[in-house]
C-alpha cells in the first residue's frame, strides 16, 4: 500500500517510513510530487485540528490517500490556559528566539519548584477516501514524559533550545549527558497500531 505523508520534512518522512515499514506501507512525501501544493493555514487550536486541516487540504488538492501529523507540548502542572500546546515557540503573540525560549521555560519551571513534567502529544489524521477518515491523538502516540528544569545545561544545539532544559526521568540525567537516547520507539509502536487497525478493518 502506497500512502502520501503530508510533509516536506525529510527527517520526519524517514522516521515515519521506519515506523510503518513492517506493515508493508510504502510512503512518499510532498517533495516527491511534481505539482503545485496548496497553501495551508494551520489555524487549529489543537494538534489534531491542525493535522485534519492539512490532511483534508492535501486530499482535496491531490486526490490520493494522505495523512498528516502535528504535535504540541503539554505539562502536567500547568492549567489548560497555560499550556504551550501547538505554540511552543510563540508566547503572547511573539515568536521567541532560542535564548528567549530557554529563559521563558526556565522561568516556568521555577514557578513550579524548579521542575515540571512534560510530553509531546502527537496527532495523526488519515484520509483514505471521501468516506473513510481516521484520526488519533491517543497517548500511545505521545512521546515518553520528561522533566523540564529551571537550570539549563551548558550545551546548546541551534533550533532545539528546550533540549538544554530536558532531563530523562529514568536516569535523572540531562538528555545531553546520556550516551544514547531513542525517544521514538513508543511512538512508533502507537503509529503501527493505528495503521494496522485500519488495514485490518479495511
Amino acid at each position: 500500500m502506497k500512502l502520501l505523508y503530508g510533509t516536506t520534512n525529510k527527517a520526519k518522512l524517514q522516521a515515519m517510513e521506519q515506523a510503518v515499514k513492517p506493515l508493508g506501507i510504502e510512503l512518499i512525501g510532498l517533495n516527491d510530487l511534481e505539482c503545485e501544493l496548496p497553501k495551508i493555514d494551520e489555524c487549529g487550536k489543537t494538534p489534531l485540528e491542525n493535522a485534519e486541516i492539512k490532511a483534508r487540504a492535501y486530499y482535496e488538492a491531490l486526490h490520493m490517500p494522505v495523512f498528516s501529523c502535528d504535535s504540541g507540548l503539554y505539562f502536567d502542572e500547568l492549567t489548560e490556559e497555560e499550556q504551550p500546546g501547538i505554540h511552543v515557540r510563540r508566547v503572547k503573540g511573539k515568536e521567541l528566539s532560542d535564548d528567549e525560549m530557554i529563559q521563558y521555560y526556565s522561568s516556568l519551571a521555577k514557578q513550579h519548584g524548579g521542575r515540571i513534567t512534560g510530553r509531546y502529544r502527537n496527532a495523526i489524521y488519515f484520509v483514505l477516501d471521501e468516506e473513510q477518515h481516521y484520526s488519533s491523538m491517543d497517548m500511545s502516540i505521545a512521546t515518553e514524559p520528561f522533566i523540564l528544569v529551571a537550570e539549563p545545561h551548558s550545551k546548546r544545539v541551534q533550533g532545539f533550545p528546550l533540549d538544554s532544559l530536558s532531563i530523562d526521568i529514568g536516569s535523572g540525567k540531562y538528555y545531553y549527558d546520556l550516551e544514547v537516547k531513542d525517544v521514538s520507539t513508543s511512538v512508533d509502536d502507537g503509529i503501527r497500531k493505528f495503521f494496522s487497525e485500519i488495514l485490518r478493518n479495511g
